[in-house]
């Protein structure tokens, strides 16, 4: 009995993988029924709907009346949205890199509360509260500057501090389910944020979104703001969205323990409170392909170099490209804070590129006397021999025009952008001929198709699985907060893909080439006569 190939148990535990979680994620909207009216608890909704909403802030997390503000009274009704900007007065502490809590509280309608009045509306057994901190301690967003005419920033060399950064725009929700609920099938991630009236009603749950508040809203307090805006956005939330949205809170939260950073975790949060479900569940299905076709990817190539003894039909030059265009993005990325969901992908496929260059040339490590040395082979094939040729015919014309640009674009950059370091320009105009004139470094490969009149040389296995991922990443693209420039090249990519397809429409097939398999179509051709004959 022939096992299952890697291909067929990975793309198994993908379809499981996905199956389980969109069940998952289905069963989360659908709360449970009550059949029995005896064993259930009503909601408080159903019978109440005038309410108001106080709002709170403070500068410890503890609700102190002594250092307590009021910010708004307004009154709601649960099914319906509001957007309103209010100006939070901001007391001392806070304004001297102190933190700020915000407190809310849901209680029955009244009259405008004064200062006397608080204790006995927040109080009130039928009040629904929830508080969380609204303020973020981080250094600001270092600036960038012309590295030959501002010449007193590069002189300065400044180092920013940590302040106090408050969000801007809040988001607040009510859970308006207004059903019976059995008591003992209460979800727990429901049952711990439920609290109950006098009578045994649950009352509605004031949740504050925090998924809805990105790095982009932080703006940084000083001592002289005595008060500071926020753009308050109130909605309802359905009981499914309400457990979708605290899995994901509490998702984040692990992610925190496990070393991701802010910047990561706001990339995060920018899929899933920026898009509808809809989308959501689509951007899901998306990025579990992505993994799905980086893995056959990677490991369908890497079983073609692995066996690979010569590169008859393959460019080296292309690959040594490859190679340092890979390691300078990976560079790029990192200087510019992206996300993980990019970066980790990125440098896989430096490491994967840096291993085929070995390949390609042949490279050793040898130890002598304690000192390392490489050792280059060489090879006496005829075929790489013309290979070779074409390979070094290709780049010589490629050079006239590709270093000019290179070298043209990086002075135009240093004279009129802007840039965080020297570092930064040296990273940003290697990254710029990368990401423009990149592809060039792929038209050797493809002259060399032309001139062996053949496509049979390249592994085509991991070159399909690059096209899908390279036609998701165009998605992607618009999901993920990336550079501008990466988000370009996701495009060209897309181009050089389409030539490629073409070549091998273009081509016969070459029966006296070996495949990614290490196997010729003659030797296949003679084993079947063979058969036949036996037969």
């Amino acid at each position: 009995m022939q096992l299952p190939s890697l291909t067929v148990v990975a793309s198994g535990i993908f379809i499981a993988y996905i199956a389980h979680s969109v069940w998952t994620i289905g069963s989360l909207y659908f709360p449970p029924k009550c059949a029995e009216k005896k064993n259930c608890v009503f909601p408080y909704l159903k019978n109440q709907h005038s309410l108001q909403m106080l709002l709170f802030v403070t500068p410890t997390e503890r609700f102190s009346y002594a250092d307590t503000v009021l910010v708004d009274q307004f009154d709601i009704k649960p099914d319906i949205t509001l957007t309103k900007t209010i100006n939070i007065p901001l007391p001392y502490k806070t304004r001297r890199n102190g933190t700020l809590f915000f407190h809310a509280f849901l209680a029955k309608k009244s009259q405008q509360w004064n200062s006397d009045e608080w204790t006995q509306a927040l109080q009130d057994p039928t009040t629904s509260y929830a508080a969380t901190v609204i303020s973020v301690y981080q250094t600001p967003v270092q600036e960038s500057f012309n590295l030959i005419r501002d010449k007193e920033y590069l002189e300065k060399e400044k180092k920013e501090k940590p302040v106090t950064h408050i969000y801007s725009k809040l988001v607040l929700n009510i859970l308006d389910h207004k059903d019976s609920l059995p008591k003992k099938e209460i979800p727990p991630d429901i049952a711990q944020v439920l609290s109950y009236s006098p009578k045994g009603e649950y009352l509605p749950v004031v949740y504050i979104d925090l998924l809805g508040c990105r790095l982009a809203d932080l703006v940084p307090v000083n001592q002289t703001m005595k008060d500071f805006p926020v753009e308050l956005v109130y909605s309802p939330i359905s009981f499914g969205k309400l457990r979708l949205w605290m899995q994901f809170s509490a998702a984040m939260h692990t992610l925190r323990q496990m070393g991701f950073t802010e910047k990561d975790i706001d990339e995060l949060k920018g899929i899933f409170a920026d898009t509808n479900i809809v989308l959501l569940c689509v951007t899901f299905i998306v990025a579990a392909l992505h993994m799905l076709f980086d893995f056959l990817a990677f490991k369908n190539d890497i079983y073609f170099w692995r066996d690979r003894e010569n590169m008859v039909g393959l460019s080296s030059r292309t690959l040594l490209w490859r190679a340092f265009s890979q390691f300078v993005i990976f560079l790029y990325l990192v200087d510019e804070n992206t996300s993980l969901l990019v970066v980790i992908p990125a440098a896989i496929g430096t490491l994967i590129e840096v291993w085929k260059v070995t390949k390609a040339y042949r490279i050793t490590l040898e130890w002598i006397n304690g000192v390392p040395r490489l050792n280059f082979g060489q090879s006496a094939n005829q075929e790489e021999a013309e290979t070779e040729q074409y390979d070094s015919l290709s780049m010589k014309y490629l050079s006239y025009v590709l270093y000019p640009l290179c070298v043209g674009g990086a002075i135009y950059s240093l004279f009129y952008t802007s840039h965080r370091s020297w570092y930064s320009w040296g990273l940003q105009s290697m990254v710029n001929g990368v990401y423009a004139f990149g592809f060039l470094f792929m038209l050797p490969q493809l002259f060399v198709n032309y001139k062996l009149k053949s496509v049979a040389h390249l592994p085509w296995r991991a070159f399909m699985y690059k096209a899908f991922n390279t036609f998701i990443d165009d998605i992607f693209a618009f999901i993920i907060t990336m550079p501008t420039a990466h988000r370009v090249a996701c495009f060209r990519d897309d181009a050089v893909f389409l030539i490629y397809l073409y070549q091998r429409w273009l081509y016969p097939v070459d029966k006296k080439r070996m495949n990614e398999f290490g196997a010729t179509g003659e030797e296949n051709q003679q084993i079947t006569e063979e058969d036949k004959k036996d037969k």
